[in-house]
Formats: structure tokens, sequence, C-alpha cells
């Protein structure tokens, strides 16, 4: 678990980023209605936690360096007897003090008679505009407030900056805490797969086996998938965020899952694709093996001083040949290559970053130039070939083959970890687990 001393340090940073004269604001994630009265589970926004560690709903955290009654302020719900009965018990302000390492704490109905006194003399509000209207009115109302007072000595802030450039920044390299959690994510979601390889068989529903992999989540204290879970068989299996999950798996069909699961906050991502049967057919064996060997190749590429698209450039090289290779495309390796004739088979790109959230924050480029890999990001790499049944040109024995692979990698200083190794990958480890 994340402790509350690394949360403070994370406060500690950005108020080092924001410097002397700056202030930080951070809402909480609203309550989400999912019908009638009911709502959602829970979940905290990201850039909140990361910077907290508080997790419940009408919250709102204040970051101000240089101040000398504290510089982490949290407004959070009050201790309600009737309400905790009904829904749970809450932090209070004495909570949010003792269990969280606020230097102080309010009611969250405190927040707009508080807000101005917090923005005297502050230059720059750090703070995402345009995510919550309510509340952006009440940030601007509070800054007008103090401008109606100038004439009393008291300054008011100048500059609106986002935050969220100088969190995620730091969110992109990942603690060694936060890499265990990812580690054990990416356990859980192995083992789902693996159970789920194992229940297979024609002629049960692609739903039955999403619920092996929830099943497999939530004992192991994964309560929740990190993103819904796509378990495609068919013709399924060339849709790319396929989520239905509702049709009878054929003895001829492949069966593509991609699921990972939420664990302590931090996401895994993890796809593999199977036969139906138990055994590959061979055409579908030969594209199988082409994704492996691109992933194989774009994994290895993975590696502190890479660019961010050296996995793709490898993936795509032996993608494009090995298509050639089966009399798919026809032509030059290269010059397929730069007419992207593969694109109709591979239409997404190599991976993406990972962490809090699965399609994780971070840029791809600095500066006009592609990021450089460094020790402590996690990506993923998960090349795939899709030859759905509507591509000209195609024999129909290649139709309806949709394969991808997908790992979870974190780049070390050596090189990479694959977080998600425990799920096996090639065609004899799957035959064999699956008979």
């Amino acid at each position: 678990m994340i402790t509350m001393t690394e949360f403070a340090k994370r406060r500690q940073q950005v108020m080092k980023k924001m410097g002397s004269t700056g202030i930080a604001i951070l809402a909480s994630a609203p309550l989400a209605v999912r019908n009638g009265d009911y709502v959602f589970p829970y979940r905290q926004k990201s850039d909140f936690y990361y910077l907290t560690g508080f997790e419940e709903p009408e919250s709102v955290a204040v970051i101000v360096p240089n101040r000398k009654n504290g510089k982490f302020i949290l407004f959070n719900r009050v201790r309600d007897r009737e309400q905790e009965i009904w829904n749970g018990l809450r932090a209070g302000q004495e909570g949010a003090r003792n269990l969280f390492g606020a230097d102080e704490a309010y009611p969250i109905n405190e927040l707009e008679n508080k807000l101005p006194e917090l923005l005297e003399g502050r230059e720059e509000i750090y703070y995402t505009i345009g995510l919550d209207q309510s509340f952006d009115h009440l940030l601007l109302a509070a800054v007008n407030k103090i401008r109606g007072r100038v004439r009393s000595g008291i300054y008011s802030p100048i500059v609106l900056k986002d935050i969220t450039d100088t969190v995620h920044e730091m969110r992109l390299i990942k603690s060694p805490a936060e890499i265990k959690l990812m580690r054990k994510a990416a356990e859980i979601s192995a083992a789902a797969h693996v159970r789920a390889m194992k229940a297979c068989k024609p002629g049960v529903n692609e739903y039955q086996l999403e619920a092996e992999i929830i099943y497999e989540f939530q004992r192991n204290g994964a309560r929740f998938p990190a993103y819904t879970s796509i378990v495609g068989s068919g013709a399924n299996s060339c849709i790319l965020h396929y989520n239905e999950n509702n049709k009878v798996i054929n003895k001829n069909s492949i069966v593509l899952i991609d699921a990972g699961c939420e664990y302590q906050y931090y996401a895994s991502d993890i796809t593999r694709t199977f036969p139906a049967s138990g055994r590959f057919s061979p055409e579908q064996k030969a594209i199988y093996d082409i994704v492996l060997a691109a992933q194989l190749a774009g994994i290895k590429a993975v590696r502190p001083g890479a660019i961010w698209p050296a996995a793709q450039n490898a993936i795509v090289k032996v993608i494009t040949q090995g298509l050639l290779d089966l009399g798919i495309l026809k032509g030059k390796l290269d010059t397929l290559i730069e007419k992207q004739a593969y694109f109709p088979f591979y239409m997404h790109k190599s991976g993406h970053w990972l962490g809090l959230d699965v399609h994780d924050v971070g840029r791809y480029k600095v500066d006009g130039k592609w990021r450089v890999l460094r020790p402590g990001m996690v990506l993923t790499v998960e090349p795939g070939i899709y030859i759905s049944a509507d591509i000209p040109g195609v024999d129909k024995r290649w139709h309806n083959i949709g394969v991808r692979i997908e790992d979870d990698v974190l780049v070390t200083a050596k090189g990479n970890e694959i977080l998600s190794h425990a799920a096996p990958k090639t065609t004899e480890e799957i035959e064999a687990l699956m008979r």
C-alpha cells in the first residue's frame, strides 16, 4: 500500500514545482447516479487520490506553500451518525487530520467562505478548469471577492494554471510502492486469464468467461476491473473494444480476452488469445505466431534511453513481414511499411502508459520530440492482427481471426520487466494449459 508519508512527499514535490506564491486546488470526483437513487460504486479521481490518499466524495484539497498555519488543507464531509448508518463511516475533520495528514480540516460547506482567505496573496492558482462547472463558478467568485477588496491592500491571484501537467509528470515515474501494487495487479489478472482459458470450451457463452475473470479478481482482493472486460470470440475478436460479451462460443472460434483488474487503485491490462477448442488451427497458429514475434520484438525495444515509438516500429516491421510471408500482403517490405499497408489488419499503436488509470497520464511527446523511456515508467506492449470478413481480397480461410497479445512492461535500469509474465502466451503453453 501507499503510505501517508509517500502522499506527503508528493505534495511537497508539487509545492516545490509551484513555487512560494502558488496555490493548488483539487476537487474530488462526484458521485455518479446509475439509475433512480442508486449510485455507482465510488472511485476517487486519480490525481486527487495521488496527492491525498483520501477516498471520500464531496471533498476538496488545497495545497499552499509557505503558509504558516499549514500547507495541506482538506475540506470534507462532517461525521453524521444517520448517514453513516446507511452509507458507512466518514473520516470527518478529525480523521482528515489524524489519518490523512491534513494540517487543517474543515466541513465542506465552509469552503465558499474560507476559499477567499486562502487565495489572498497568491499569484498563481493551480486548478483544472472546465471539469466541474459549479466548482469553476465557486472559485471564480472567490477570486472576484478578493478583487473587490483590492483597495484595502489585499492582493488577488493573477494567473490561472492547469495543475495536471505538474501532477501527470510525477505520475509517469512509479515509486517502488507503486510498482509493488502494479506487480500484484498483474499477478491477479494473469491468474484470471489462466482461469478463463481453463474454463473455456465450445458452447459456453462469452459472459461466462467474463464471470470467471471477475471471480478471480474479487477473490484476490481486486473488487473491480480496471476497465470493461473484452471477451470476443470469432468475428467479435476483430472488434477492438467489443464488450457485449454475449455470444455462444463456437468450437472453431478463436477467443480474445482483454481484461485487467484494479488493485488498490492501480491498473493492470492484459490480453491473451486462444482457441475455443484448445488447439489452434493452422491458420490461427500462423497469425498468432506473427503477433507473438511482433510482441517479443516490441518488448525487446523497451529500455532506458529508447524513444516511445521504438516498440511500434519493431512491431510494424514484424507484422508486415509476417503478412507478406503468408501472401496476405504483396509487394516489397519497405514500400508496404511506408504506405502503411498493414493498417487494415493492425490499426492501433503499440501500447500506452499504465498506472492509476488504465490509459495512464503522461505526454508521449515533449517539446515536439518523442518521449525518452526512463526507469520507473510502465507501459503496455500490445500488437495485434485482425482479419475481419469484410476486408477485400483476403482468402476466407483467414476470416474472423483476431489476435492480440498484451503485457504490462516496467522500464528498469537495465532493460525491462514483464509484470504480467504469469499469463501463458506461447501456443504450446496455451494448448498444454487447456488440455
